[in-house]
This record gives structure tokens, sequence and C-alpha cells, in this order.
């Protein structure tokens, strides 16, 4: 019998799960005030069990738990959003995944961080809204990208120069990843390690730092400026990760089977982001995820 004094309640999103014994699971979950969590839901793996249907990965869930010695044990659980349309095609199954493992890379157990919630459920319930093969699932994950590593400190410097700290001009400039961001061109042609970032590319992953996401669902990038995105952000990550994700091997796996290295390309709506040179940095943004 569960001593009642001795549990909580808690949503979460279940980042990941593994067997454990002979019908258990282990997950690995994260919430809005505890930060990630690591429980056990025992049974679970029965065909019997009534916990097994909430506990899918990438599902919204509401748990109560019971605190324990070594994993604290999930005792009842009730989907609050199961999001069943990014579970239909391979494209949305294999993002969700790809937020997940950055969010559980990027955390540590028991740290809160509630912005990173709503962050989190904002972009699962954006990719469940998406069509299959939607271009703007690639430019939300690049969006995430940017505002996960802003929520964890990790954000890199895309507005002044990292040696000078001038404002930086709509120039080709230098990106250094181990410096953590970008160099004017009088200090960054001095920068071993640091390489070239032309005005566009850089524009965009301002742009993309520093708006929110209901204000970018319209916009469309030409096929080579989100290839350069792409390339700086991942190759970003991995700097600071110092390994690359599963998941983001398996999307660049996916789309090289299907053919399909589409990245929309809409000059008229690149347009959109000129006259955004100088952009102010982004300041606390707020991801508005509702219960």
């Amino acid at each position: 019998m569960v001593n009642r004094s001795h549990t909580y309640r808690t949503r979460a999103v279940i980042l990941r799960r593994r067997s454990y014994s002979d019908a258990d699971r282990i997950l690995t979950v994260f919430t809005p005030r505890l930060g990630k969590r690591v429980l056990i839901a025992k049974g679970a793996r029965k065909t019997t069990s009534r916990k097994a249907g909430h506990l899918e990965l990438f599902s919204h869930a509401n748990l109560l738990v019971a605190q324990a010695r070594t994993w604290d044990i999930v005792t009842e659980t009730v989907t609050v959003e199961s999001f069943l349309n990014l579970r239909t095609n391979l494209d949305g199954i294999s993002r969700a995944a790809y937020i997940c493992e950055l969010v559980d890379a990027f955390t540590a157990e028991d740290d809160e961080n509630e912005a990173l919630w709503e962050l989190l459920l904002l972009c699962l319930r954006e990719l469940n809204a998406l069509p299959e093969s939607a271009p703007q699932h690639d430019l939300l994950l690049r969006w995430f990208e940017l505002h996960l590593l802003f929520q964890m400190g990790f954000q890199p410097e895309l507005f002044a120069c990292l040696g000078c700290g001038e404002d930086l001009r709509p120039v080709l400039n230098f990106l250094h990843l181990h410096a953590g961001g970008v160099f004017c061109p009088d200090c960054g042609r001095a920068q071993k390690g640091a390489e070239p970032i032309t005005a566009q590319t850089l524009k965009i992953l301002r742009h993309l730092a520093r708006t929110q996401w209901e204000s970018l669902r319209e916009l469309r990038l030409g096929q080579s400026t989100a290839l350069a995105v792409e390339s700086v952000q991942q190759r970003y990550l991995v700097t600071v990760l110092e390994r690359r994700l599963k998941s983001a091997d398996f999307i660049f796996r996916l789309r090289q089977s299907s053919g399909t290295d589409d990245g929309a390309a809409s000059n008229e709506a690149e347009s959109s982001v000129d006259g955004l040179d100088n952009p102010p940095s982004p300041a606390n943004p707020s991801y508005k995820a509702t219960p």
C-alpha cells in the first residue's frame, strides 16, 4: 500500500525509456518544476498494465509518483497529450526523438527549468500540428536548437564580435565554434580555427534567435541557406556536447533515403528577414505553453 504522504503529482514528457527486469520500464522524464527525473513504472510492460498506454515516448502525462530509495515509482498515470499525429510518419517521430534527446543531453536531474518545459511542449505541439514532410519541420528544429542553447546558457554570440565587442556588420564574418560565436573580419582573420560565415547565414541565425515561433511559421528558406544554417548549428551542438546525437544521424539517413534534401526554396520568403542586419540580442523569451 502506497503511503500518500510520500507521493507527489507532476506533469511530465517521456524523453526516454528502457526495459527493466521482467515487466518494468525505466523512464527518463522532463517536468515543469522538478526538472529531469528518472522513474520506474513497475509492471508497465505487461499486456494487462493500465499504465502502458499512458507512458509512450514523447507523450505528455500527468503522473502520481511514490518516493522510493533508488527510483521513484509511477503509481498512476493519465495522458494529457498523446501527440498522435506526429506518430503517423517518420518525419514527425524522428524530429520528436531529436527534440527529446536534446533536452535529455543538456539537462541534469532535478534542475528545474520551467521555460525549457514550455519550449519542449510548444515544439511537440507544433510538430504534431504540421503535415507530413512540411518544410517547417527542419526550421522548427533550428529554432528549437537556438532557444534551447539560450535557456541552458550556451547560446553562441551572433550579434557582437567576440574579439572587439563591436556590432557585427552584414559582411563576410568569421565563425569560431570552440570560441562560441562570431568574429568581425578584422578580428577573425587572425583567429586559428575560425571559418567564414556569410551575411545571409548569420542573418537567418540571428532572426531565429530573436523571434518567437509564431512569427516564423511562414518563413521559407532556400535550400543552400537552410543547409548552411543546419551545418553551423549541428557542428556547434557537437562542439558543446562533445558527441553527435543518434537521432540527428537518423534524420540525416532518413533524408538521404527519401532523396529530399529540400529547403523549400523561396527568395521572396527569405526577404522577410531583410533589414535585420543589426537586430538586438534575444532577451528572456516566453514560450507560453499551456497546461
